[in-house]
């Protein structure tokens, strides 16, 4: 049978894999860094008027939403791009600023969506290690800059270490990068850092953006917000940057439920607070009895921690699969574990106890 004539450099890209969900009755999902406390309040009673009005399309510009987002952060309406999640985003970015042959830089082990998205662009992906810590190794990414490099990103709370920067740290590494360059910092777990009194010190990607034009900030309502299932994000870039990356959105991407849901979140901040705190008090309860165990586990700034397994990720994954648990596994690597119920995290643990810790070398 013949079959049409499709890109032949996509054989070797990679899939992306979603976090394996168990299928029993009682278990717990922790592969994939949702929140398991749900929606906000109000977002239930703003999405139900929406679902009468499923026959008409969404505002392609998503105006309420990113006035109110604009309002919320006090900046300017203009800068607000909005996409399906934040990854959606990265994607709008690399299409807008990348043509065949060009580069993007990323810190690896990251966020694993970076180097299929650079691949699709027909772009190279240029992965530098991280530190032996888990965190960016910033002199090498900007030794790693050549003239064909086009964006940078930087994932801070770093997907899946959970480490995070300084301020000091990332506004060096900005000042060393070239301004024809866009740096990309990620922040999908940023009210991880905001929300918690534990993380002062961190960078404010934010305010580290200010007067940088060459610099777009990410967020998303997937994580801390509990809106991973409505897929919507958003980007922080200065207009003239922003109008661009606008244009290379999808039409009618972020659908009316998720602009209504995400309008209310926004309306929640006392709640999300609260969450965050908890999530933070409960991850800090779990790594602490693994440290006693012997593990060295970076410090994490997200609702999750790593585990540096190496060549047991696997094996400890399908274990904990039978603890009623699910882990995410980077084989040869480690396993990224979610912050959830106590009883999740209880479970983890417990198969982490017949894990002996890596020997120091």
């Amino acid at each position: 049978m013949k079959h049409p004539i499709l890109r032949g450099d996509l054989a070797e890209l990679p899939v992306y894999r979603a976090g394996e969900r168990p299928s029993v009755e009682g278990s717990h999902s922790l592969a994939s860094n949702e929140s398991h406390l749900g929606a906000l309040p109000g977002v239930m009673e703003a999405i139900e008027p929406v679902l009468h009005r499923l026959n008409r399309y969404p505002d392609p510009s998503g105006a309420a939403l990113a006035k109110a987002i604009a309002e919320f952060l006090s900046i300017d309406v203009e800068s607000i791009v909005l996409g399906t999640g934040s990854v959606g985003v990265c994607q709008q970015i690399v299409t807008a600023a990348c043509a065949p042959g060009d580069e993007v830089i990323h810190p690896w082990r990251s966020f694993e969506a970076y180097p299929i998205i650079s691949r699709l662009a027909s772009a190279r992906s240029v992965e530098v290690p991280l530190t032996n810590d888990g965190g960016h190794d910033l002199p090498a990414m900007a030794a790693a800059v050549s003239e064909r490099t086009r964006v940078i990103f930087v994932c801070t709370p770093n997907n899946p270490t959970g480490t995070a920067l300084t301020r000091e740290e990332l506004d060096d590494f900005l000042d060393r990068v070239p301004h024809r360059v866009l740096v990309v910092i990620d922040g999908a777990y940023r009210e991880y850092v905001e929300h918690n009194p534990a993380a002062r010190g961190l960078a404010d990607c934010l305010s580290a953006a200010s007067g940088r034009p060459n610099v777009v900030v990410l967020r998303t309502f997937s994580k801390a917000y509990g809106l991973a299932g409505l897929r919507v994000g958003y980007g922080i870039a200065v207009p003239g940057v922003a109008e661009v990356l606008r244009k290379t959105a999808m039409p009618f991407g972020v659908s009316s439920v998720a602009q209504a849901a995400a309008l209310a979140s926004l309306a929640a901040q006392d709640e999300l607070r609260l969450r965050v705190l908890a999530v933070s008090a409960e991850r800090a309860r779990v790594v602490a009895r693994a440290r006693a165990l012997g593990w060295e586990i970076p410090e994490s700034h997200g609702n999750f921690y790593w585990l540096a397994l190496g060549d047991r990720s696997e094996e400890f994954a399908r274990d904990c699969l039978r603890a009623g648990v699910s882990v995410r596994s980077f084989p040869g690597e480690g396993v990224r574990v979610s912050v959830a119920e106590p009883e999740a995290g209880d479970r983890v643990q417990d198969v982490l106890e017949r894990f002996s810790p890596p020997r120091a070398e």
